[in-house]
């Protein structure tokens, strides 16, 4: 008879498997989950999942998912998508990754009003993806900088993982808010350098827009267009964000606000139809559809991993490690690292945060700092394979030519961008304290 450890480790192996061959993801996920946690307790711990399912239904949170794609949807089928693409490549004129970068600063914005990763992904999937492969981009490229642009939503206030941590650590949210500005700004601007510094040593793979097609548009065109088809999406986000910011709307609410915000958007333009609002609908029935599907069957993997002590086998691997504060530090951020391969973020926030909280309060670790660490080292969990939710957010909306490894190759780099943030945060925690400081909380 096996033991549970060695269940959860085949489970592993299976969902790798069945992945590798094509199987989708929400499928490999429920049948690895069903067999192994059923070789493990048999009929037992699936007791527990009728609770964990209502508890995904019933989240008033996910309610802002269908409306911020039916946003990014409607954006994108009114073809306002290209145009501001193709505003943010003439205005970055000859710079290479021009569009990249305006991409980042977008899912900054994305970020801030939604604060929702899976929302945010398919809304920049939807929006530039095809347009970054019609304008020459690598394909690796242009997916690991849509996924990792989408992932900033996880720092970025109003952040769902700093609502948690802050019920968790028993921190005030506003402080967790104001703590989490500082190195949201960091990561965008590493990501930034870095494409600046791969538009210059690979130019091939972020082509700026030719130079004739720059010149053919002046400078008064330009900016016609630019407050034309920029502006009214950016003011939409504004908005959104602001309604966040002042009270006036939760972040459900603000979606709903973001959905009509698109549609006026759209028909100002001149490019509504009731053929697009149909298409529109259509298409966010779908994407939601699979969104919530994955996110269904993802409750069946965690729960057999945690059932079988998977986590338990993970732990025990770095049990050997010396002492002393930075490296009890490192070894949580390392454990957190380990387990976002395999559970999500929701699942490692009550694995390993519980178990290192107290020891590293008795070392005088201050915690604010600590959540920061923490939720910087989460949004890895979002890019790292095979249970990157990134990933599958953005293969689900992806062109056909777009395939898994595409993606996966793409995330690569910005992986290890957020660790080079880390480590930046690590070393200057004022990052992350003097704007809690400065306002007095």
């Amino acid at each position: 008879m096996f033991e549970m450890s060695t269940y959860a480790v085949f489970m592993l192996v299976g969902f790798f498997v069945m992945l590798m061959i094509g199987i989708p993801v929400a499928i490999s996920l429920a049948v690895s989950g069903f067999v192994f946690g059923w070789l493990g307790f048999g009929e037992t711990l699936f007791n527990l999942l009728p609770a964990r399912f209502y508890g995904i239904v019933s989240g008033y949170q996910w309610m802002a998912i269908p409306l911020f794609v039916f946003m990014g949807v409607m954006l994108e089928k009114s073809r306002l998508a290209d145009d501001l693409l193709d505003v943010m490549g003439h205005i970055a004129g000859g710079l290479k990754g021009g569009m990249a970068i305006g991409i980042v600063l977008f899912g900054v914005l994305m970020g801030a009003t939604t604060g929702i990763v899976g929302a945010t992904i398919i809304t920049l999937g939807l929006l530039t993806l095809p347009t970054l492969i019609r304008r020459g981009y690598d394909k690796s490229v242009a997916c690991g900088v849509i996924c990792a642009s989408g992932t900033l939503g996880q720092i970025i206030p109003p952040s769902l993982i700093l609502i948690l941590l802050s019920d968790i650590m028993q921190l005030s949210v506003g402080t967790l808010f104001a703590a989490a500005v500082g190195p949201g700004m960091l990561l965008a601007a590493v990501y930034i350098v870095y494409l600046v510094i791969m538009g210059w040593l690979k130019p091939e793979t972020m082509p700026p827009i030719p130079i004739a097609e720059r010149d053919a548009v002046s400078r008064r065109q330009l900016w016609v267009r630019f407050f034309k088809v920029l502006v009214p999406p950016v003011m939409l986000v504004v908005a959104v964000l602001g309604s966040i910011v002042g009270g006036i709307a939760a972040p459900t609410e603000a979606a709903s606000m973001g959905a009509v915000g698109a549609v006026i958007i759209t028909a100002l333009s001149g490019r509504f139809t009731w053929a697009t609002l149909k298409a529109t609908a259509l298409d966010t029935s779908k994407i939601t559809a699979i969104m919530m599907f994955i996110l269904m069957t993802a409750q069946v993997f965690a729960l057999s991993f945690r059932g079988l002590h998977g986590e338990d086998l993970i732990a025990g691997m770095f049990e050997a490690l010396p002492g002393g504060t930075n490296t009890a530090i490192w070894f949580m951020m390392l454990i957190i690292f380990v387990l976002g391969f395999f559970v999500e973020w929701i699942e490692i926030s009550y694995i390993a945060v519980p178990l290192f909280l107290p020891i590293l309060m008795n070392m005088g670790v201050d915690p604010v700092w600590l959540a920061m660490l923490i939720t910087l080292n989460l949004q890895s969990s979002f890019l790292t394979p095979p249970f990157g939710w990134a990933l599958f957010y953005l293969k689900g909306v992806a062109p056909p030519e777009v395939n898994i490894k595409d993606i996966y190759k793409g995330v690569v780099p910005f992986i290890g961008l957020q660790f080079l943030a880390l480590v930046l945060l690590f070393l200057f925690p004022q990052i992350a304290l003097w704007l809690p400081k400065a306002i007095g909380w």
